[in-house]
């Protein structure tokens, strides 16, 4: 590393504060009888039920979503034996990437002790502690004795993720690539450098995955381990073969597989001609890997290379499993990691890297999503849904094999438990899903040609939300999505509409835009155009004359514009006085709506009132009771300004229409939120908890403390939510995500399902 680069580093692990981790209580301690129930003496109600039921540990004390990451810093990274406390940074480091990938509480612990026995006897002394022990840069031939005489002796699944969490990704990997070069696994010779952990455990899974044991060589610092050949670890010589080769090179000859977990250089350029046709090269030292990839192009343009380094394709990388392994095993209660956990976490990364590129994929390589091929035979690190293939897959495989103490009867719903760590709309969002899927509505996406819209449609697709219409260029189109790697059907699934092609349909549409717009200032060449040239029209279009059941559009240009392109041809339900937009925040503390944030510049009383109701209704489609506060600058008649005495006068119109609503105001946004706040205020509030729905005087508080929230808080917006249209129909920011379409969908869909059911 150069020395800019080194000394962010020390800033980044110094500043603001020492150190990666720091340890946060998740009940609360506001007042002496929170201390008494969190210790004395109602922790003692917990400790005797642990002790009738040693078991109840899982439910009184975080031990179930507890690793300890256990290191003697004897191999740590590339720095080899540089002692416990030089490798307390790369633990630290392990714990956080549990918790960021996995949502799993971690402790790094050093162990100053290099003596085997020794250290075996510390780590087993802590399992009451911890649901599982991640083993980490513990030098071989010692690192194997010690995982396995504590897997012997522990209850709860211990794994050295330097040897299984390598061998996981490199089974992936070898999967892949040898799927996309036309062989199977039982075929294959592999050659190996190195022979040390990581190496004995990638050959150990292979194996269990069908690779002959007998198909297998060897190499290490002092050549080829051939049968009988002295001082050979019983590791190695596990795969010793009865050979006469004694070098790397005699052995490449016809090699399918060359697996490097050993040092730079190692492979000559010239040898390559040796491997079979169509060969894997894996060559993973780090950070200068066996062989360069640009060498291994040069000389054998039909292998498929994977590295160690990000600054490749395929890279191998430990991160891309040990956070979801643990999270099934512990979701489990498994005892062990086995063999078919392991098998189970690398098919379902092999499978995740032949589906399309996640939009998180996309955003971090420019909009370019990798297609599964040559160069991308596993999925990339940052792919949030690891977490929903492999935890599942561990889960189910645990049970299967029979460690699991506390099995996943229903492994869907684990799945979209699993949600919230990909997806933070999952919860808000799934009662509207399940709306959307009891009938499949027609959704006209009128920005068919934007990739997010088609992400987001294949998305739709797999999750069974709609019918998509999309608008524009078929070939357009179809080009985007073959070049993203979407596998969604445009003959049966997926229906394009162009509005120039299909001049036809759209054509006989025209008349009707005519008749909505003919009076405002459009005459009929200029609507002809507007069809042909704006696709929010032609979409609206669509949705007005019954050809589709919904319409997502905008997402594009000014949000304001085509939002009155769509109100132009959908117009307003009757019985409202105006259409009003509520926005969604979901925050790390619960979520919170917003109205009106888009649409009603200075709402009236009266206004205030409609867009209360039509907001609180939308919110129970969710699944959650409304609990509306009035916001102004004063609490409680405390000002006579217009603005205070406008909400005063809109409560008495909501009382009066729904007296069992639970609405209360004019009060400080404060005062909504911290029920003790406002109780000091108003003894008799009818409100009660915090408040969730928070009406503002006008658009400029509601815009201004929704996007304040949003960028203070990282919230995640869901919305603007349209309230008020006469049929399904809402404009996109143009922040939207492709997450946020899928969103958006199926409210509208689940819209458009319950208009149908009415």
């Amino acid at each position: 590393m150069d020395d800019d680069f080194r000394k962010a580093a020390l800033d980044y692990h110094r500043l603001p504060r020492p150190g990666k981790l720091s340890v946060e209580p998740t009940k609360r301690m506001a007042t002496q009888r929170d201390l008494a129930l969190a210790y004395s003496p109602g922790v003692a109600a917990a400790c005797e039920e642990i002790a009738k039921d040693p078991d109840k540990a899982w439910d009184y004390t975080a031990r179930g979503n507890l690793v300890a990451v256990i290191s003697n810093g004897t191999a740590v990274l590339g720095l080899g034996a540089i002692g416990a406390l030089a490798g307390k940074p790369v633990m630290e480091g392990k714990a956080v990437l549990f918790k960021k990938f996995a949502g799993i509480d971690s402790i790094d612990l050093e162990v100053d002790e290099r003596d085997p026995d020794r250290f075996i006897e510390a780590v087993a002394a802590l399992e009451p502690s911890f649901g599982a022990i991640n083993l980490e840069d513990i030098k071989a031939p010692e690192c194997f004795a010690i995982e396995r005489t504590l897997r012997e002796r522990m209850k709860i699944p211990v794994f050295h993720d330097d040897q299984h969490g390598t061998a996981i990704i490199v089974a992936a990997a070898v999967r892949n690539g040898l799927l996309l070069q036309g062989k199977r696994i039982e075929d294959v010779r592999v050659v190996n450098t190195g022979g040390g952990a990581a190496a004995i455990a990638c050959l150990d899974l292979l194996v269990a995955m069908g690779l002959k044991r007998g198909n297998v060589t060897i190499c290490d610092i002092d050549g080829v381990v051939w049968k009988g050949r002295p001082n050979t670890d019983p590791f190695k010589a596990a795969y010793a073969q009865e050979t006469a080769a004694r070098s790397l090179e005699e052995v490449l000859e016809g090699a399918d597989v060359f697996l490097g977990l050993s040092a730079p250089r190692v492979l000559k350029a010239e040898w390559l001609h040796k491997l079979a046709r169509k060969p894997l090269v894996l060559a993973l030292a780090n950070p200068e890997p066996e062989i360069l990839p640009e060498a291994v192009r040069a000389a054998r343009p039909d292998a498929i290379v994977a590295t160690g380094r990000s600054d490749y394709p395929n890279q191998v990388n430990n991160v891309l499993c040990f956070p979801f392994i643990f999270r099934g095993a512990l979701d489990a209660g498994a005892t062990t990691i086995n063999e078919a956990m392991k098998v189970a976490a690398a098919d379902a990364i092999a499978a995740l890297a032949r589906m399309e590129a996640s939009e998180v994929v996309a955003a971090a390589y420019g909009g370019e999503a990798p297609v599964f091929g040559p160069d991308y035979i596993i999925p990339k690190p940052f792919d949030p849904r690891l977490i929903l293939e492999i935890a599942p897959a561990v889960a189910k495989a645990a049970a299967a094999s029979g460690v699991a103490r506390r099995p996943l009867e229903d492994l869907e719903a684990y799945r979209r438990e699993l949600e919230k760590f990909v997806f933070r709309s999952g919860n808000l969002m799934r009662p509207v899903f399940e709306v959307a899927r009891r009938q499949l509505a027609r959704v006209v996406f009128a920005e068919g040609e934007d990739e997010r819209t088609l992400r987001a449609v294949q998305t739709v697709l797999d999750e069974g939300l709609a019918e998509p219409i999309l608008i524009g260029r078929r070939e357009t189109i179809e080009a985007r999505a073959a070049a993203m790697g979407l596998r969604m059907n445009f003959s049966e699934s997926v229906r394009v509409l162009d509005p120039n092609a299909d001049a036809d349909l759209f054509g006989r549409l025209v008349p009707l835009y005519q008749r909505k717009v003919g009076r405002r200032g459009v005459p009929p060449d200029a609507a002809a155009r507007r069809v042909g040239n704006r696709p929010t029209v032609a979409a609206a279009l669509l949705l007005e004359a019954g050809l589709a059941d919904a319409c997502l559009c905008g997402g594009t240009g000014d949000w304001l514009s085509h939002w009155h392109h769509a109100y132009d041809v959908i117009g307003k339900q009757a019985e409202v006085s105006r259409v009003y937009a509520l926005s969604a925040l979901i925050l790390p503390t619960g979520h919170l709506f917003f109205v009106d944030t888009h649409l009603t510049v200075d709402p009236t009383p009266e206004q205030i009132c409609d867009m209360t109701l039509l907001a609180a209704e939308q919110i129970r489609a969710f699944g959650i009771a409304p609990k509306a506060a009035l916001l102004s600058h004063s609490s409680f008649g405390a000002s006579g300004a217009p603005s205070a005495a406008k909400m005063r006068a809109a409560l008495k119109l909501l009382r009066a229409h729904d007296p069992d609503f639970e609405v209360d105001g004019e009060m400080h946004a404060d005062a909504a939120l911290v029920p003790a706040i406002r109780a000091r205020a108003v003894p008799d509030s009818t409100l009660t908890d915090a408040a969730n729905l928070l009406v503002m005087p006008d658009i400029d508080s509601a815009n201004i403390a929704f996007n304040l929230l949003k960028a203070a808080a990282e919230g995640l917006q869901v919305g603007p939510i349209l309230l008020g249209m006469a049929k399904p129909i809402h404009v996109l920011v143009p922040s939207v995500t492709a997450r946020g379409i899928v969103n958006m969908t199926a409210l509208a869909a689940a819209h458009a399902n319950g208009l149908k059911a009415g």
